[in-house]
C-alpha cells in the first residue's frame, strides 16, 4: 500500500506546486492529450508483448502494489516448516515426507504454517526439491536444478519490468507526439484571438508535461517496485535452495 501512497504524493505535489505558484489546474485538463499519451504507450506495450508476458506483467503490478509478502514471519514459518519436514526426514527416512509432499494443503506441516502455503511458487519449488531428494537426487543433481530453475523464474520476471521500462522510456517521446499534434492544431487556429493561440499552446505543452511525469513520476518507479518484488523472491527461494542443499548433503535439521 505504500506504492499507492507514493502514486498519489507524485501528482498531488506537483499539482499542489503549480496551484502554489498561481497555475489555474484547468489548464491542465486536457483528455485528447491523455489519450494520445496513453492510448498510444499501452498500444506499443501490447504489440512488443506476448499475451503470457502481459499476463505477468498484470500480477507484477499487483503484487507491487500490495507489497513483497516475504517478512520475517515468513522467512521463520518457512525455517519451522524446514526443520519439522528434515527432522521427520531424518528420524523415520525420506520416504515418510510422501504424505506431506503429494498434498501440501492436506498436510500436518505446512498446514501450520500458512505463510508458506500462500507462496505459490516457492512452495512448488520447495515440494518439487524435496521430491528430488525422495527420489534419492544427490546434492550436485539438486543443485544443477535448482539452478536451472531459479535462472528460468528469473528470466519469466525480468520479462514484464523490462517491457514496462520500455514503455517508462517511450512516454516522454509521445508527449513530443502530442505536443506536435497540438502545434498543429494551433497552426490552424491563427486566426484566432490571443486568448484561442494561447489554450492551444498551452494544451499542446501540456502532452510533453504528462509524458515526462507519467515517465518518471509513475512509469518507471513502478517498475523499479516490481523489479524489487522480484528480488525479494529470489531471495526467498534461495534460501530454501540452501537448506534442500544442506538436507541433501547430510546436514543435521
Amino acid at each position: 500500500m505504500v506504492v499507492i501512497l507514493g502514486c498519489l504524493v507524485v501528482p498531488g505535489c506537483v499539482l499542489g506546486g503549480f496551484m502554489w505558484a498561481g497555475g489555474p489546474v484547468e489548464s491542465l485538463i486536457h483528455p485528447s492529450e491523455i489519450l494520445t499519451i496513453g492510448g498510444a504507450s499501452l498500444g506499443a506495450l501490447i504489440i512488443m508483448s506476448p499475451t503470457s508476458v502481459l499476463k505477468n506483467l498484470v500480477k507484477g503490478m499487483i503484487q507491487a502494489i500490495k507489497g513483497s509478502p516475504y517478512s520475517v514471519k515468513t522467512y521463520e514459518e518457512t525455517f519451522c516448516a524446514l526443520y519439522e519436514l528434515f527432522r521427520i526426514a531424518r528420524r523415520d527416512g525420506l520416504l515418510a515426507l510422501e504424505s506431506h509432499i503429494s498434498d501440501p494443503s492436506k498436510s500436518s506441516i505446512f498446514g501450520k504454517y500458512p505463510g508458506v502455503i500462500k507462496q505459490h511458487h516457492a512452495l512448488v519449488f520447495l515440494v518439487d526439491g524435496l521430491r528430488q531428494l525422495v527420489d534419492g537426487a544427490s546434492a550436485d543433481d539438486l543443485a544443477l536444478l535448482f539452478d536451472a530453475d531459479l535462472e528460468t523464474q528469473h528470466e519469466q520476471e525480468h520479462q514484464p519490468v523490462a517491457l514496462l521500462k520500455t514503455t517508462g522510456d517511450s512516454l516522454p517521446g509521445l508527449g513530443i507526439v502530442a505536443a506536435v499534434l497540438g502545434i498543429i492544431i494551433t497552426m490552424s487556429h491563427l486566426d484566432g484571438g490571443p486568448e484561442e493561440i494561447g489554450h492551444h499552446v498551452a494544451a499542446a505543452l501540456v502532452g510533453t508535461f504528462l509524458g515526462i511525469l507519467l515517465c518518471y513520476g509513475l512509469v518507471a518507479p513502478l517498475a523499479t517496485s516490481a523489479e524489487m518484488s522480484g528480488l525479494a523472491e529470489h531471495r526467498y527461494m534461495l534460501c530454501i535452495k540452501d537448506a534442500l542443499l544442506a538436507a541433501a548433503r547430510g546436514s543435521t535439521p
